[in-house]
C-alpha cells in the first residue's frame, strides 16, 4: 500500500491585490448576485466568465421550490456562454456570494456538479480556467478546476 498526496495551490489574496481585469471579472459576478432568483435559500450567487474573445458574460443561481430542478451561477453562466458563444474558450471564471445584507467574507467555492461542469469547460476548449472566489476579507485564485476537483473524472475516463 502506498499514499498518494494531493497538492493544492491556491493564491490568498484581497480584492485589492487583483489586476483590473481579474477586478472587473469580480464586480460581473458580484452585480450578477442581484439578478439571482433565491427566494428559499436567500444565498445569492454570481458568476461572470471571460471568454477568450474579451467578452463578458455572467449568470447567477436560479432556485426551484423542488431543490433539484433549480441551478447553481456557474453552472448557468457556462451554459450560456457554450450555448452563445460555441467557438470561445472561457479564460477566466469569478464566482461571487451575497447572504443576508453582504457579500461573504470568505469565498464560496462551487459545488460538485459546478466543478464537474467547469472541468467539462476546460477540456471542451483544451485550455485552463482561472478561477476567482471572491470574499470581502480573503479571495481565492486557481489557475484550474483541477485543483478544486482532484482524482476527476473527465473525458479521458470515457476513451
Amino acid at each position: 500500500m502506498k499514499n498518494i498526496d494531493i497538492v493544492t495551490n491556491i493564491v490568498v489574496c484581497n480584492y485589492n491585490e487583483l489586476n483590473d481585469d481579474q477586478k472587473k471579472l469580480v464586480d460581473c459576478a458580484k452585480e450578477a448576485c442581484s439578478r439571482a432568483y433565491a427566494p428559499y435559500s436567500h444565498f445569492n450567487v454570481g458568476a461572470a466568465a471571460l471568454l477568450d474573445n474579451g467578452e463578458i458574460i455572467s449568470g447567477s443561481n436560479q432556485e426551484n421550490a423542488a431543490y433539484p430542478s433549480g441551478t447553481c451561477a456557474e453552472r448557468t453562466t457556462l451554459f450560456y456562454a457554450g450555448a452563445q458563444h460555441p467557438n470561445n474558450a472561457v479564460k477566466r471564471l469569478a464566482i461571487a456570494a451575497y447572504k443576508g445584507n453582504d457579500f461573504t467574507a470568505t469565498p464560496t467555492a462551487p459545488c460538485g456538479a459546478c466543478r464537474q461542469v467547469i472541468l467539462e469547460t476546460e477540456h471542451r476548449y483544451n485550455t485552463p480556467i482561472e478561477i476567482i472566489l471572491y470574499g470581502t476579507e480573503k479571495t481565492y485564485i486557481v489557475t484550474s478546476i483541477e485543483s478544486l476537483l482532484p482524482l476527476c473524472f473527465g473525458k479521458t475516463d470515457l476513451e
